[in-house]
């Protein structure tokens, strides 16, 4: 049996019915069976890890290593990866102002954790000493759009437009003015700037997923769900395994009760948290081993003091274990960290199920200063503002 199946019959087998977390009887055991990497790949991980060890304190071999970390736990989903590359930079995590490449990788790894101010703090200090650096830019105005600083981050983008593709860049400012009132004009300059970019290599890849997941996205909200469709799968075609897309591809045929093609869709994928949840989602009648693999997995994403999946988690305790209360507390504390769309409709779902309309008052507020547009959210908040409760 290959690796993600095994790895969740595993955890069912150790989780379910409440028993206690299994303890392997000698370190010999195999607990799990990670995926294998393509032996190029591997050998060329080897080969890095190996000249670090020989010069541990070289920031540039340091950051490559780290960056190469990074880039593999996107790609698999898996948050260990961030682990590996924060061990890597120790001699310069706590550090005030450490060497450039290592300051943008921590502040890299600092996001990936929603550390989001410490981040912004690491950013502006790379934007300051090396103002050409367009990840740094790119990454700023990420985070500022997370936290939803619009303004800030469209003057983010905006300095990557000589330092960066006119993709990369419309792309970037796209990403902040579609969710500040702007979403139809947003959403044809992006048409128009991919159109016009041509095709290239992995990079180019990369960068055209990117802007056709948030074309989709943008469908979504306006509720031409054809549309969004069409694009998430043209970004398929060319990045099959990226995790963030196949999440917002399955969110968007849960919208419409395809559940089967959702279980299809990720049934490859059920190592990484947020597709396992979705995948359960998409069980209407969740086994109850399903859930208790994911509640294990919250369990141990607090143990290790990690709130990146509060939002996942809401979900979770809405849809899976009907608990409006808990879902609502989880959406909450999200809310206050990070206010993407997806941050904003858990909340008015929880808020609306749990029969609590004041606790949504402060984010309605927020949706009408910030003119967020999105169909499923308008139709949230007139339940909420009407007290069709």
């Amino acid at each position: 049996m290959k690796g993600p199946a095994f790895a969740v019959l595993a955890l069912v087998a150790a989780c379910a019915a409440g028993a206690a977390p299994y303890e392997p009887r000698s370190g010999a055991e195999v607990l799990e069976t990670l995926p294998r990497r393509a032996d190029a790949a591997d050998a060329a991980l080897r080969r890095q890890r190996a000249r670090l060890a020989e010069a541990p304190r070289d920031p540039v071999l340091a950051a490559g290593l780290a960056q190469r970390y990074v880039e593999l736990g996107r790609a698999a989903g898996d948050p260990r990866y961030f682990g590996y590359a924060q061990a890597v930079l120790a001699p310069w995590w706590a550090a005030a102002a450490p060497p450039v490449p290592v300051l943008l990788l921590r502040a890299t790894l600092l996001q990936s954790g929603h550390h989001f101010a410490e981040a912004m703090r690491d950013l502006n200090l790379v934007t300051a000493a090396d103002p050409g650096n367009a990840q740094a830019w790119l990454t700023l105005a990420t985070v500022q759009v997370v936290r939803g600083e619009y303004e800030a981050a469209v003057r983010s983008c905006g300095r990557l437009s000589s330092l960066a593709s006119p993709l990369a860049s419309v792309t970037c400012l796209v990403n902040a003015r579609a969710a500040s009132g702007q979403l139809a004009a947003s959403e044809r300059l992006l048409v128009l700037a991919l159109a016009r970019a041509g095709a290239g290599g992995e990079q180019a890849a990369a960068l055209q997923t990117w802007a056709l997941t948030l074309l989709g996205e943008l469908a979504a909200r306006r509720g031409d769900p054809a549309a969004a469709e069409a694009r998430f799968r043209q970004a398929l075609a060319l990045s099959p395994g990226d995790s963030y897309l196949l999440g917002a591809y399955a969110d968007l045929l849960l919208d419409q009760h395809r559940y089967r093609e959702v279980q299809a869709l990720l049934g490859e994928h059920l190592r990484i948290d947020s597709l396992l949840l979705r995948h359960t989602l998409a069980g209407q009648d969740a086994p109850s081993s399903a859930v208790a693999v994911l509640q294990a997995r919250f369990d141990a994403a607090a143990r290790r003091g990690d709130a990146i999946h509060q939002r996942e988690q809401a979900r979770f305790e809405l849809h899976l274990r009907h608990d409006a209360r808990a879902a609502l507390e989880l959406a909450l504390a999200n809310w206050r960290v990070q206010k993407e769309p997806a941050d904003l409709r858990i909340l008015l779902e929880a808020a609306l199920a749990a029969h609590a309309p004041a606790a949504a008052a402060p984010a309605l507020a927020w949706r009408r200063q910030h003119g967020m547009e999105d169909g499923a959210i308008a139709a949230l908040a007139h339940q909420l503002e009407g007290g069709a409760l």
